[in-house]
């Protein structure tokens, strides 16, 4: 290693006007083997772990000098991120643990858990993220989190209770059960069974789940009534909680867990459109009628959630191995073949994004306005009988979806968990990456081992003038360092 760091100090006093740094260190250490992957996967790991992390936990992406952090918005120095960050990375390490035997990574495995438990609420779920200083988090909320022109609304008040969108409350519950069935440590025990008597806490009695628990109703808005408290579907919030709930059954054994996954899908089958339009929302009202959720998410029948609401109904079936999951999909497909704009390559549909639910109209929206209070932009929407439809589409693979179906009803009683595991609990076959592609991974490290590049970001100065509001840093990216991860994981799988 004492070679490795002095070829790098010569070639970068030669080479740092070329900006080549990054390609003769890895070039350096380029052969492609299984002990010298090993060890370009453990010194990235390190750095992650021991540099970039904050007490654990990790955000998504980093300026390469560190002057700047991002999660979905821009992050303070003291924030971890629940949404689509540490869970992953814990996951991540875990898996690194499997595939290598090193207990190094099995060690920030658990670092990341003792984060996400740190920042746990006391009724056992999760916010968009852990703030280390409660102390600044009203600030940030006024002068950054804020700031956004539209979407990311879901930052604009700070509840102070927890979130069941984007995977938030579902993935670290998930990731923590995944570290207590590797180490069976009871000390990951106690915080898991606490996120799950969370997700059971918070079931309406009809099946249904809020957007975020406790309920909460104090941030109506621009004429909008707070939509937290609406059963919500959208970002797939309740197709992640049965998943979650089907796998703490399949480990735990718990019949509450496999009861309310059940009472899931039976909110899916009650909260299904009428008979000409028989869809699903991305959220509900009390009446369960599509209502307002952001501005941006109108009260409409929504075409990607319906497509993934089918999906969890034929996996509620296999699963339970109970006919009804089943009814309401054949006049949903064929009201997808009705309501499809065009036929694309593959059996894939082109359909609009929204569906009125008046009229089964094509919905689009214009922007009246970017002078609403506090920053929001107001649109108006309105059915669209105009063709070519020049609004918001969605594709969905309705060959698929299809097939799957046609499938599930040859199926005989009492095979359909045999085809659940068959389907769902099938051995990945480890494909052996590109070895040029590896050998590009490997040539592509900085001198800390891991990879700089081009990430956008939020632009704050901008989010107030415009909705293009993005720009690019020079900096690290965790989703970046996870996938490059699993490339060598897939090689060193290949190899034994």
């Amino acid at each position: 290693m004492f070679e490795l760091k002095q070829i790098y100090k010569i070639a970068g006093v030669v080479l740092i006007s070329l900006s080549s740094i990054t390609l003769t260190y890895g070039q350096s250490e380029g052969n492609l083997s299984k002990e010298n992957t090993l060890s370009v996967m453990r010194k990235a790991a390190d750095y992650m772990a021991n540099v970039v992390s904050f007490k654990g936990g990790y955000l998504h992406d980093y300026a390469e000098d560190f002057s700047e952090q991002y999660g979905e918005v821009p992050a303070r120095k003291t924030q971890i991120w629940v949404q689509s960050g540490t869970p992953q990375m814990g996951d991540t390490f875990l898996n690194l643990y499997k595939v290598t035997g090193d207990k190094v990574y099995l060690e920030y495995a658990k670092k990341v858990a003792d984060a996400l438990i740190y920042g746990q609420h006391p009724l056992g779920g999760w916010h968009y993220f852990i703030d280390f200083d409660q102390g600044g988090l009203k600030e940030w909320y006024r002068t950054v989190a804020s700031r956004f022109i539209r979407g990311y609304e879901e930052f604009r008040y700070y509840y102070g209770n927890c979130t069941f969108d984007d995977n938030v409350t579902q993935g670290a519950t998930a990731f923590l059960l995944h570290l207590y069935k590797a180490t069976l440590d009871p000390a990951y025990l106690v915080p898991l069974k606490k996120a799950m008597n969370f997700i059971l806490m918070a079931q309406y009695p009809n099946g249904g789940w809020p957007q975020r628990y406790p309920l909460r109703y104090d941030y109506a808005h621009d004429g909008f009534d707070d939509y937290t408290s609406n059963y919500t579907l959208n970002d797939d919030a309740m197709n992640n909680t049965i998943n979650v709930l089907i796998e703490a059954y399949e480990e735990l054994g718990n019949e509450e867990y496999l009861e309310a996954a059940r009472r899931g899908g039976d909110f899916f089958i009650i909260a299904q459109g009428p008979e000409q339009l028989p869809a699903w929302s991305e959220q509900y009202d009390m009446n369960i009628q599509p209502d307002w959720a952001r501005t941006h998410e109108p009260p409409a029948f929504g075409t990607r959630q319906t497509a993934h609401t089918l999906e969890m109904l034929m996996k509620l079936y296999l699963f339970t191995g109970d006919k009804r999951y089943l009814r309401p999909v054949p006049a949903t497909l064929k009201w997808m073949e009705s309501s499809k704009l065009k036929v694309l390559e593959d059996g894939v549909y082109e359909m609009a994004r929204y569906y009125d639910p008046k009229t089964n109209l094509p919905v689009d929206y214009v922007i009246l306005d970017g002078k609403s209070s506090e920053g929001y932009i107001t649109y108006r929407y309105f059915a669209n009988d105009k063709k070519p439809f020049s609004g918001r589409t969605q594709n969905v693979n309705f060959a698929t979806l299809k097939s799957d179906f046609e499938r599930c009803s040859k199926i005989q009683p009492g095979e359909e968990k045999d085809w659940y595991k068959r389907l769902y609990k099938k051995q990945e076959t480890i494909s052996k990456p590109d070895n040029n592609a590896l050998l590009q991974l490997l040539s592509s490290r900085n001198e800390n081992g891991i990879w700089i590049e081009n990430v956008s970001v939020q632009d704050v100065r901008l989010t107030m003038l415009k909705d293009e509001n993005r720009k690019e840093i020079r900096g690290i990216s965790v989703k970046t360092f996870m996938n490059n991860m699993g490339k060598f994981m897939r090689y060193i799988q290949s190899t034994k």
